[in-house]
């Protein structure tokens, strides 16, 4: 599931590749998912067809792409690939946005997404909170996520009670930041994810704030994590320190056998050495 740096990565290729072109062809659920989410009542081949697409732009975790006076937006498990004029289309697809030079984007879900349609300057529906948060925080990537405004989330008297996992990817308080990401920035914080706010002293913060900022533009800088791909099929070249894929694997750092527990309704990650509790 993509998150801040991929999506930031997705929308810098889309602007490369497809700003400019106009829309010829429009492909609508060539085949069903029943957990595909669309803009409900929107003739997407209708409203498309014809148009000029625009920029594109990361909204926290998701993409968001300008075509003619509406936006396209491409919610947590839409995954977007470019294709070539001449290349073979995938068997199975929700979305297809063919351009009058015979490329074309396609949109595939995996277990979850939305493709969703609306008129720029409104709300995509049930994202409305979400797509809101996303467009009015500072992003997480950009220079006005600053160490002030960092401080100021954690002042929260909401956030206070909750755990470092909590207030880092839950309730939006940090769109675009999720479950992927926090393992590694409380790794290399040196953070149990289950340590309260409340109990930080300003110079955790700041180290905190300091793992966030680094670690995601590490991120973002090698093209999104290994888990991940880009727009045109090849995965990220981050690969992180604490995942599925390292569990009970020795530290690198300390030796100590990374751990796995479910916390918060999903996984959590740590090294027993280097986060103590």
């Amino acid at each position: 599931m993509i998150e801040a740096p991929e999506a930031v990565c997705l929308s810098r290729q889309l602007n490369d590749a497809v700003c400019g072109k106009y829309i010829s062809e429009v492909v609508v659920f060539h085949s069903p998912h029943k957990f595909t989410f669309i803009s409900p009542g929107i003739d997407y081949e209708g409203v498309l067809l014809g148009k000029r697409v625009g920029k594109a732009r990361a909204r926290g975790g998701m993409v968001e792409l300008a075509v003619g006076e509406r936006a396209l937006l491409f919610s947590d498990g839409a995954n977007l690939t470019y294709l070539e004029p001449g290349a073979d289309l995938p068997d199975k697809h929700q979305l297809l946005i063919g351009f009058g030079d015979e490329s074309c984007l396609v949109v595939s879900v995996r277990m979850y997404g939305g493709v969703w349609c609306f008129s720029q300057g409104e709300f995509p529906g049930p994202l409305e909170p979400y797509y809101r948060s996303a467009k009015e925080k500072p992003q997480v990537l950009s220079d006005a996520f600053d160490l002030s405004y960092f401080m100021s989330l954690l002042d929260e008297p909401s956030v206070q009670k909750k755990s470092a996992k909590a207030f880092l990817a839950t309730g939006q308080t940090i769109p675009g930041l999720g479950n992927g990401g926090l393992q590694d920035i409380l790794y290399w914080a040196g953070m149990h994810p289950k340590t309260k706010i409340s109990g930080l002293t300003r110079q955790q913060k700041e180290r905190l704030f300091r793992s966030v900022r680094e670690t995601l533009r590490e991120m973002l800088r090698l093209g999104g994590r290994d888990s991940e791909t880009d727009l045109f099929g090849r995965p990220g070249g981050y690969r992180p320190r604490l995942s599925k894929n390292t569990a009970g694997e020795p530290c690198p750092r300390c030796g100590s056998l990374i751990c796995k527990e479910n916390y918060l309704g999903g996984s959590i990650y740590y090294c027993p050495g280097c986060q103590p509790r």
